[in-house]
């Protein structure tokens, strides 16, 4: 500690003591604001190919992408945009989110309180006597020494002078820190958003193939029945009917599973939306379609998922943070510059307690100075820029994964259209082929076998089709996904109610 102070008892401090301080004091409040130590922060350039590799189907054509925002209104469903909006509100996944925005606004705030002194008030009334028969007993009166009041009030107050930018650099850390909470609200909105989505085509899906199943069940039933009045009139024999009811059980057996996937889904889509799991039961009473996209909309670039992307997003503004703390610990090799101060007043009674006489006061202008410490600080620096280096790593790798994930969601998606459409042409086919084998059963061309087997492949196939037509859209909602879709980058974050 080296300490220049001006110091004044019981005088008031004035111009020509502010001007005592020394000139080192003087040049050092100049030098505030020059440039901090410690590297500079720089974005880095990540290189993305020039265009998607995949062939991009007509829904996700190139062209414009307002609509990969609200992606999910592609589809023309109002249940769909009220639920993404209700989970917007009550999901609590996002509601931690927003708490930890809110924690690191209030950690940049404290940071930036650095920047200003730190003053102090106190007032502190005091009665004390001293002992008759401690160190003083010698000096002490016959009578014993009398108790005495002091009173006393003070403002003390201290600015450190930021030469070296260290509390600049922690700003600037706190900054990018805010910023990057900010940017994982909005990667849990592009994920929730995704879920709830993918929550309601499964609600859909598994609705659909039940009312298909039942279907298919019913006509299985009815052939069951004709198949028992043939063989009650001796027509056919008792392996038919056993046939035919082995195709009808086996049948209703694939409902069950089917219901424990809606309920499920049902659940899933509660807890989304902040709900006991089963209360959006009575709301999906009604049997409802697969959404399907209604329109295109355009995916851009893979130059734009590196804007698009808040985890990619984030993860260069935790780069960003962790270079300023390289500047944090680099500014550990340099003095520390403070100013100090105090004013008091000073009185044994409280009725001369603001007389001029009472009042007390002092300035200095330390500097500390580590000398030695084993080699703590450089190492400390070496360990920031360290942790820098693997975010920088880690940023690249996100880069790289995100790219990955949109090609594998391109392909998905043209790949299940394409199975989708064989399906469909399948069953058509397969329903035809129950039409005719019936007949030729009926006219006694061909036996029950054929008729069992085109039945349970016409079930099958049916099944398959409405599975590739949701598993189509699972891949379209994957894709937004992976694009970022469901947050504008030019929009302020609004943050749900607490």
């Amino acid at each position: 500690m080296c300490p220049f102070q001006s110091v004044a008892t019981n005088k008031s401090p004035s111009r020509t003591a502010l001007l005592g301080l020394p000139t080192v004091t003087v040049l050092l409040l100049i030098m505030q604001g020059c440039a901090s130590v410690g590297p500079d922060y720089q974005e880095p350039v990540i290189q993305t190919p020039d265009a998607w590799t995949e062939k991009v189907a007509e829904q996700v054509a190139l062209g414009p992408r307002s609509t990969l925002q609200a992606w999910w209104t592609v589809f023309d469903d109002p249940l769909l945009d009220t639920l993404i909006e209700r989970s917007r509100k009550e999901n609590l996944d996002l509601r931690v989110a927003a708490s930890r925005v809110r924690e690191s606004r209030a950690i940049l705030a404290i940071a930036r309180g650095e920047k200003q002194p730190f003053v102090n008030a106190s007032a502190t009334p005091q009665r004390s006597r001293l002992s008759d028969d401690g160190p003083l007993e010698e000096v002490a009166p016959s009578s014993g020494f009398d108790s005495k009041s002091l009173f006393e009030l003070k403002i003390d107050a201290a600015w450190e002078i930021d030469v070296f930018g260290r509390v600049r650099r922690t700003i600037e850390a706190a900054g990018a820190g805010y910023q990057a909470s900010v940017l994982d609200y909005r990667d849990v909105l592009v994920t929730l958003f995704a879920e709830v989505a993918l929550a309601y085509v499964d609600v859909r899906a598994a609705q659909q193939r039940i009312v298909n199943t039942r279907e298919n069940a019913e006509i299985q039933k009815q052939t069951l029945a004709s198949t028992r009045d043939r063989y009650e009139s001796g027509i056919t024999s008792k392996l038919d009917v056993a046939q035919a009811a082995g195709n009808y059980a086996q049948t209703l057996a694939t409902i069950p599973p089917l219901e424990i996937s809606l309920s499920q889904a049902i659940n899933r889509l509660a807890v989304l939306l902040g709900q006991d799991a089963g209360s959006l039961r009575a709301e999906f009473s009604a049997v409802g379609p697969v959404p399907t996209p209604k329109r295109a909309t355009g995916i851009g670039v893979p130059a734009d998922v590196l804007r698009q992307r808040p985890d990619i997003r984030a993860a260069e503004r935790l780069l960003a943070a962790q270079t300023a703390q390289i500047g944090v610990a680099t500014a550990a090799l340099y003095p520390e510059f403070s100013l100090e101060g105090l004013f008091a007043l000073q009185s044994r009674s409280l009725d001369n307690l603001i007389d001029t006489s009472s009042k007390t006061w002092s300035l200095s202008a330390p500097a500390q100075y580590n000398v030695f410490d084993g080699g703590q600080v450089r190492g400390n620096i070496r360990i920031q820029d360290e942790k820098a280096q693997q975010l920088l790593l880690l940023y690249e790798n996100k880069v790289l994964l995100a790219i990955e994930e949109v090609q594998n969601a391109i392909s998905a998606f043209n790949q299940n259209q394409i199975r989708a459409q064989y399906l469909s042409e399948a069953a058509t086919a397969s329903v035809e082929a129950v039409e005719l084998v019936t007949v030729q059963y009926e006219t006694g061309l061909t036996d029950f076998v054929n008729v069992g087997v085109t039945q349970a492949s016409l079930f099958v196939q049916q099944d398959q089709l409405i599975a590739s037509q949701a598993e189509v859209v699972v891949n379209l909602i994957q894709l937004y996904k992976a694009l970022g879709g469901g947050w504008d980058p030019d929009e302020a974050i609004n943050l749900p109610d607490k």
